[in-house]
């Protein structure tokens, strides 16, 4: 088979590793891969084609930021990927986040439909079936079941600070993305598919949930460098990751956590910028990102629990690298993190119930044990592995292109 996955980055990022590692399995397995992608570019073992150039992002961003239409600029971009697409001849295309100001919707779903290539759409968040947002849930919207106007998330990526076009964004998405018949959508946790059944996309649905590299993420015993470079002997761990760190993903929570626990307890966030490293209270723990695998896996191994107090989320890759390093999670009931563990492997608590979040964090820190790190491992080998997971949707890339093949002849 020849595939092209077409995301927003290549290699980078969670929706980036995945596009990279389905088309590592592919590679493995004999076929021919291809990443189209509109920023950044990493090194990729499949063959790469950039989408257009920052200039054109750019002018996708002025669209968005004035009059709202997201997904309606970069039309010399995505007419070039197109003479690629003519010239690759992909058996299917397999669709990442489509968003990220660099492609344009109309023009490629045209072009997919008029030439009939069949179609794996992976959804990270809601954007397709919505008129602006990529989540909802943190206000409490409901509009997108039935007509999308009057848009309470404008000023939220994709920011608009001009018109609010989230009636016409969402009546147009409906009939561009509706109008593919051969396409499968696939989400990463059955909170996201739950919510597609309710959507106006009317394809069929598979849940394919994320995996992590075991061999990178396990747990790693020799703790002692980070105990003494940070001076945290005899601490109680208690650990946060994010590639960006905003209240969306629960800093000011960490915050008000911090000033409710004793000295007992060292919080440890991952991925803060500089600004927010020099604004952390006394007694805080902040780091900025790190691609450094080895460096995240120890992290996770040395802290008693994993935290993710996120306010919207589909299904983080985080909660499976603590797993996988032994390590228990507690997180807010957003989207499909809770999907992650289960009773003997995390805890969930309601959303911003900071009490509730400082009750349960010292009830494992005080029951953690060396069962505990085995089964949150365990949990993580049976249903997290990335190469049991993309192995999965190798065999639908298999499928549908035999399909074509079948109707073809």
């Amino acid at each position: 088979m020849k595939i092209l996955q077409i995301n927003t980055t290549v290699n980078s990022g969670s929706t980036g590793r995945i596009a990279e590692d389905i088309g590592s399995v592919l590679i493995v397995n004999g076929h021919e891969s291809y990443i189209a992608f509109g920023r950044g570019d990493n090194e990729s073992q499949s063959k790469k084609i950039k989408i257009g150039t920052n200039k054109d992002v750019n002018w996708h961003g002025i669209l968005t930021l004035l009059i709202d239409r997201h997904g309606f600029g970069s039309i010399n971009a995505t007419k070039e990927l197109i003479k690629n697409i003519d010239a690759i001849k992909p058996d299917v295309i397999g669709l990442h986040n489509i968003h990220g100001y660099y492609i344009n919707i109309e023009i490629l779903f045209n072009y997919i439909e008029n030439n009939n290539i069949p179609v794996i759409w992976t959804l990270h968040d809601c954007w397709s079936f919505t008129g602006h947002c990529t989540y909802f849930d943190s206000v409490g919207c409901e509009k997108w079941k039935t007509q999308c106007e009057k848009c309470p998330k404008t000023k939220m990526y994709p920011q608009s600070i001009g018109l609010d076009n989230s009636f016409k964004n969402f009546n147009d998405k409906k009939r561009i993305f509706n109008q593919v018949q051969n396409l499968q959508i696939v989400t990463p946790s059955n909170w996201l598919k739950n919510l597609v059944s309710e959507s106006f996309l009317t394809h069929p649905v598979t849940c394919i949930h994320n995996g992590v590299d075991l061999d990178h993420f396990s747990p790693v015993s020799d703790d002692h460098y980070l105990i003494d470079r940070y001076h945290i002997k005899d601490k109680n761990v208690i650990l946060g990751v994010a590639s960006i760190w905003d209240k969306r993903k629960g800093l000011d929570d960490f915050i008000q956590l911090h000033s409710q626990l004793s000295e007992d307890f060292k919080i440890v966030l991952i991925g803060l910028s500089k600004t927010q490293l020099s604004n952390l209270p006394d007694g805080m723990l902040g780091i900025t990102r790190t691609e450094n695998v080895q460096e995240l896996a120890e992290w996770y191994s040395l802290a008693d629990v994993f935290v993710n107090p996120t306010y919207q989320d589909n299904f983080p890759t985080t909660n499976l690298e603590a797993l996988a390093c032994g390590t228990p999670v507690i997180t807010y009931d957003t989207g499909g993190s809770p999907e992650a563990i289960d009773l003997e492997t995390g805890e969930i608590v309601k959303k911003g119930d900071i009490q509730s979040l400082r009750q349960v964090i010292e009830k494992w820190c005080t029951n953690n044990s060396v069962e505990t790190s085995k089964k949150c491992r365990l949990r993580a080998e049976k249903y997290f592995n990335k190469e049991d997971r993309y192995k999965e949707y190798l065999g639908l890339y298999e499928q549908v292109s035999r399909q074509k093949l079948l109707n073809d002849n």
